[in-house]
C-alpha cells in the first residue's frame, strides 16, 4: 500500500520533472499514464486516480525512494565537474562520447542530477535493458513517444521525434551490458539521428576492454560505432596509484563535507571509506539515524 506520505513524494518529483518535456501529454506518456489521469495528478488528486503499480512505476522512473533514504546534495567533486560539462557540450553541440572509468566515483548520480535538470536529456540504465527491443522501447518511453505496435514503427517515431527536438542527449549508463544486437542497433540510432542528437555513454573499465576486443577480433559495427562517439575514451580517475588515492580520498571529503551532519569527523569518514562514494554514504546514514 503507497501511504498518502509517498504519494505526495511522488506527486512532487513528477512537478519537477515537468519542465523537461515540452507538453503534459509528452510528459504522461513517459509516466505511462493517460492524459486525464496526469491532469488530474497535476492538480492535486491523490486518491483513486492511479494504482499502486502506477505509483510504484512512476517513483522507479523519476528515482523516488520509497523507503525513507536521506536525500543527497550534489557535491561538486571532480567526476560531478567534469562529467556534468562533458554532459552540457555533448548536448548543446549534438556530440557524442564515451566515458570508461573505475566504479563508485559518482559517475552514475552525475548523470542523473544532469538529466533532472536539463530539458531533453534521458538517462538509459542498459543494465535493466540488455536486448535491442527493450533498449529502444525505453529510450522512446523517456521521451514520451509510444511503445506500442511494430518495433519499426517505435523505432521510427523514436528517430523522428529526436530530429524533431532540440539538443536531445541520451546517457546510457552501463553500457557494457548491452548485447551486441543492441549495441548494432545504437549505431544505427546514431546515423539516423546525426548532427540532430548527443549520445553518451559509461562504463566502467569492462566497457571500454569489450569495445577494443570485439575492434581487434573484427566484429562488425564495433570499429563504426567507437568512431562516431568521438574515437577516445574519457577518464577522471588519475592513472598513478598514489595520484589516484589522493583523488578518491579527496571526492569523498568533499560528499561527506556537504551531506554530513554538522560536527561530524569528516576525516574519520573519509578513512573508513577508503575513497569510496558508497561507504560514504553508508557512513552518513548511520550517522544520521543516530
Amino acid at each position: 500500500m503507497i501511504t498518502t506520505e509517498n504519494k505526495k513524494k511522488i506527486l512532487a518529483a513528477i512537478t519537477a520533472n515537468r519542465v523537461n518535456y515540452p507538453s503534459d501529454a509528452k510528459h504522461a506518456a513517459s509516466l505511462g499514464i493517460t492524459t486525464s489521469v496526469y491532469s488530474a495528478v497535476k492538480n492535486g488528486q491523490t486518491e483513486r486516480v492511479l494504482s499502486d503499480a502506477n505509483w510504484i512505476s512512476i517513483a522507479r522512473r523519476l528515482n523516488v525512494s520509497l523507503r525513507g533514504e536521506i536525500e543527497w546534495k550534489p557535491a561538486q567533486t571532480s567526476t560531478f565537474k567534469y562529467v556534468n560539462a562533458q554532459l552540457e557540450f555533448c548536448q548543446e553541440a549534438s556530440l557524442s562520447g564515451i566515458l570508461c572509468d573505475i566504479p563508485n566515483i559518482g559517475k552514475t548520480f552525475t548523470a542523473r542530477y544532469y538529466v533532472a535538470h536539463h530539458a531533453n536529456a534521458v538517462y538509459i540504465d542498459c543494465s535493466q535493458v540488455k536486448t535491442k527491443v527493450r533498449m529502444v522501447k525505453k529510450i522512446a518511453s523517456e521521451f514520451g513517444v509510444g511503445t506500442h505496435g511494430r518495433y519499426v514503427d517505435i523505432f521510427e517515431d523514436l528517430v523522428y521525434y529526436l530530429r524533431s527536438i532540440d539538443s536531445p542527449l541520451i546517457i546510457l549508463d552501463e553500457a557494457g551490458d548491452l548485447q551486441y544486437e543492441a549495441f548494432l542497433e545504437l549505431k544505427a540510432l546514431w546515423n539516423a539521428t546525426e548532427r540532430c542528437c548527443a549520445w553518451y555513454m559509461m562504463g566502467a573499465d569492462g566497457l571500454k576492454e569489450k569495445i577494443n576486443r570485439s575492434i581487434e577480433c573484427k566484429k562488425v559495427g564495433y570499429t563504426e560505432m567507437l568512431s562516431r562517439y568521438g574515437d577516445r575514451y574519457s577518464k577522471v580517475t588519475p592513472d598513478d596509484g598514489r595520484e589516484r588515492e589522493k583523488f578518491l580520498n579527496e571526492q569523498a571529503r568533499v560528499v561527506a563535507k556537504v551531506n554530513a551532519p554538522e560536527g561530524t569527523d569528516i576525516a574519520l569518514v573519509v578513512r573508513k571509506s577508503g575513497g569510496g562514494l558508497r561507504r560514504v554514504y553508508t557512513e552518513i546514514e548511520k550517522l544520521k539515524r543516530g
